[in-house]
């Protein structure tokens, strides 16, 4: 027992002089020695001191013995099961907020939570935010938007200003989108949120209350807004069940509509006394300063883009109206967020031109302002109509421009400020770009996304020369970073059916007519490239005709093909918003490129086919005299496979570029990047055989192709059947009339 006991206070001497060396070295690190004359013996081995995280281990202390023989075991035990707890934080690198963080514990989320979390981002991820305090252009605000979210949520009242003379059902989705994030940060701040609607009459309040407790139904409460045009209801529906369902007040903050209608019909002295003390400023209080001069402003003024106060027409009862209107809302406004309380905050949904900041004592926060400051209100414009350029001085027309992801964005869409990291980490000079290239980035219209997948492109020789020489390789690539793939799965398929086609109907004259192979494969193969090309889809920069010093002549010609896509089935792009139309005259514009490629094609292989046979007859007379055909006619032969391409081929290859691997293959890229090869290698061979089937259909149909069946006994002693498979067609030229060492003229 005595030499187990040595060996054991042997053993524990040399690990307390480690404790003691390791303590030296790492101050930042602190072990309680065994000694410890306490009751209990509390051993805690600590990371660095900006760490949160901690293992303790508490043994009590019975005996001596049992600590020393213990004591050593456990620190050493918790030090190894510390390293590893680290290192697999280290290695795993918790993400919060776009921040990557090591090395410190992340406490366990909830499945749910997770969810919501995901579902919030996306939702702020799809709508396009400007910085509108900028000096010059408004600043797009690229994906990363917690800047704005942490300035709203600094704020007590947050105004959603909207469009008026021309209502946009996009506003009501970005309102319930921002009121969504703010609701969900508010809950996990503990701050209560209210949302005041100048839609709803302050004397329907009591309903809200009813409609917020479910003592009334949304059909119910939408019998006293009968005054609503009726698609009305239906866009603010989803924001009001969302409110009722979360636990978000409902304010009404707008002015009765027999109260307005009585001060734009006479003025503010004709309502009685107690409406007038209720929704009209007090004499002398210089509410309506700076209205006053509305009704002396000229219509030129009026006219003007940035107005003052963009209020319909220009008369002093208007203007009445006006500061009626303003004054009431300021009231409830005002106490709404003293209800609050000084946590709370109050999202405001009116008029685009009641919270436009303007000249000092009109609009919204600057009449609030004068009982809560400035920096506790922040004003966002809902899809506005146009972006104004600030000057130095100038007051900006409000503190951010929200556009929904379904308007179109015609330039100044992204980050300059990303654009400008993109182009450092790659250190590249504006100057040295294409020049498309740099018309998209003065215009704003390139992503930070397809300005890094430019960059990539360069990074292999035979690519970085295709895009920095031809444009058209540039577009489609970054338009679809695997189009090389596409004609390369098109162009394998084509030539190696063709190959194989060409040996079955050859056999042992495979080599001595290998000048016919080759030329037909060519001829399949220029055919294939051009069915992948002018379907793809393309991402160009280039103005549009009206901003290009082009002749008058091709002014037209200009701006129909600059309004239209390559593929029709293609997604919008920043600076172009395709409509139906647009789209359909993108199906008949390929389908008339296509027909010319057919046939110049087709007459290229009769011509080609000719000259082929005009040096065989001259090397070996002897054919001559065998040769007896009867060639297609060659402009017949022309104009159906023309039409064939043009139709047929057209919209095939339409839909294989613009459905099957612009937009599924897409949404596969980032989860099954494999399985896009995989799908689009399976949907163009599909589409070579169904085409093949087609083309051979209407060649009987037209009369370029006989059956056997159909021709005369000598016709058939003499005929070989012609097949030649390419990515498009095999074509029968049974017609033809040739003796076994010549080619079909197929016009493939």
């Amino acid at each position: 027992m005595k030499t187990l006991e040595s060996k054991t206070v042997l053993s524990y001497t040399q690990h307390h002089r480690k404790i003691k060396q390791f303590n030296a070295e790492r101050p930042n690190f602190r072990t309680i020695s065994p000694h410890s004359k306490h009751p209990k013996t509390n051993l805690r081995i600590r990371s660095c001191k900006n760490s949160d995280e901690k293992i303790v281990t508490k043994i009590p202390d019975k005996t001596g013995r049992r600590n020393v023989l213990v004591t050593p075991a456990l620190a050493i035990g918790s030090y190894f099961l510390r390293s590893i707890v680290v290192k697999a934080a280290e290695e795993k690198g918790v993400e919060e907020n776009g921040v990557t963080t090591t090395g410190t514990a992340s406490p366990p989320v909830a499945p749910v939570v997770e969810k919501e979390k995901a579902k919030e981002e996306l939702e702020v991820i799809i709508s396009r935010v400007y910085d509108a305090t900028a000096i010059g252009e408004p600043l797009a605000i690229g994906k990363d938007k917690s800047r704005v979210w942490e300035k709203l949520m600094n704020a007590r009242i947050v105004y959603l200003g909207e469009a008026e003379q021309v209502p946009v059902r996009d506003d009501k989705e970005l309102e319930l989108e921002i009121v969504k994030n703010l609701r969900s940060k508010c809950l996990q701040n503990e701050r209560p949120i209210s949302l005041a609607l100048e839609a709803f009459p302050l004397n329907l309040q009591q309903q809200l209350n009813q409609y917020m407790d479910k003592s009334i139904d949304g059909e119910t409460l939408k019998s006293y807004a009968s005054h609503w045009p009726p698609e009305r209801w239906q866009e603010y529906e989803p924001l009001l069940s969302y409110c009722r369902d979360n636990g978000v007040r409902l304010v009404a903050c707008g002015t009765p509509l027999e109260v307005l209608r009585t001060v734009q019909a006479d003025g503010i002295s004709a309502l009685p006394k107690e409406d007038r003390k209720l929704y009209a400023p007090p004499a002398g209080s210089g509410f309506i300063a700076g209205f006053s001069s509305m009704s002396r402003r000229s219509p030129a003024d009026l006219a003007s883009p940035n107005p003052t106060v963009p209020f319909g027409p220009s008369s002093y009862l208007s203007v009445q109206a006006r500061v009626v209107e303003d004054y009431t809302m300021s009231q409830v406004i005002l106490q709404a967020a003293v209800d609050g309380g000084s946590t709370g905050l109050l999202v405001v949904i009116t008029g685009a031109s009641h919270v436009m900041y303007g000249s000092r004592g009109t609009g919204l926060p600057a009449r609030i302002s004068k009982k809560m400051q400035k920096k506790n209100q922040t004003v966002i414009l809902l899809d506005p109509e146009r972006q104004q350029l600030r000057r130095e001085g100038e007051v900006p027309v409000a503190d951010f421009l929200w556009y929904s992801a379904a308007r179109p964005c015609s330039r100044n869409c992204f980050d300059r400020a990303e654009i400008a990291r993109v182009m450092n980490a790659a250190g590249r000079r504006r100057d040295a770009l294409p020049q498309d290239i740099q018309t998209g980035l003065d215009r704003g219209l390139i992503a930070p996304e397809v300005l890094q997948n430019f960059f990539d492109l360069e990074q292999y020789p035979v690519i970085s020369e295709l895009t920095h020489r031809f444009q058209g390789f540039r577009e489609r690539l970054l338009a679809d970073p695997k189009f090389l793939n596409r004609l390369a799965i098109e162009e394998c398929i084509s030539i190696t059916t063709t190959l194989i086609a060409q040996y079955e109907r050859r056999k042992e004259n495979f080599f001595e007519e290998i000048d016919y192979v080759i030329t037909d494969t060519i001829r399949g193969a220029v055919v294939d490239f051009f069915t992948v090309w002018l379907p793809a889809p393309t991402l160009t920069f280039l103005p549009d005709a009206s901003d290009m010093a082009v002749p008058e002549s091709m002014d037209a010609l200009q701006g129909i093909l600059g309004s239209i896509p390559d593929n029709a089935f293609q997604k919008n792009i920043a600076g172009r918003d395709w409509q139906l139309n647009n789209r359909i005259a993108s199906v008949i514009v390929g389908g008339l490129k296509l027909a010319g490629v057919g046939f110049i094609s087709s007459i290229g292989a009769v011509a080609s086919s000719n000259i082929l046979n005009a040096i065989r007859r001259l090397l070996n007379p002897a054919l001559s005299v065998e040769e007896n055909s009867r060639r297609t006619p060659l402009l017949k032969s022309a104009v159906v496979y023309g039409s064939f391409l043009g139709t047929s081929a057209n919209i095939r290859y339409q839909i294989i570029a613009g459905l099957v691997e612009h937009r599924v293959g897409e949404y596969l890229q980032t989860s099954q990047p494999i399985l896009v090869n995989v799908l689009s290698f399976v949907v163009r061979t599909l589409n070579a055989y169904w085409g093949t089937q087609q083309w051979i259909d209407l060649a009987r149909s037209t009369g370029l192709q006989k059956r056997k069946g159909e021709l005369t006994s000598s016709e058939i002693s003499d005929t070989s059947e012609v097949s030649t498979l390419s990515g498009n067609a095999i074509q029968e030229s049974s017609m033809i009339e040739e003796t076994q060492n010549q080619s079909g003229d197929n016009p493939t």
